[in-house]
């Protein structure tokens, strides 16, 4: 498992605070399932990207073979 360090203002860190002693949660499991949430959808945004550039490039790709 890795660790990584994030400096949050403390009004944000307030913020976090707050919306974990009102879940019964801690900030670090939020702070988890932001990040997760943010991966998820940058993997759809890219990926559907790349689909877009591989239909528009199709006809280049069946020539290069791949």
């Amino acid at each position: 498992m890795n660790d990584l360090v994030i400096r949050l203002s403390d009004a944000a860190y307030a913020e976090l605070a707050d919306l974990a002693d009102a879940t019964g949660r801690t900030p670090e499991e939020h702070a988890l399932e932001a990040v997760r949430e943010h991966l998820r959808r940058e993997r759809g945004r890219v990926g559907d990207a790349a689909a877009r550039l591989a239909r528009l490039h199709e006809p280049l790709l069946k020539r290069l073979g791949a």
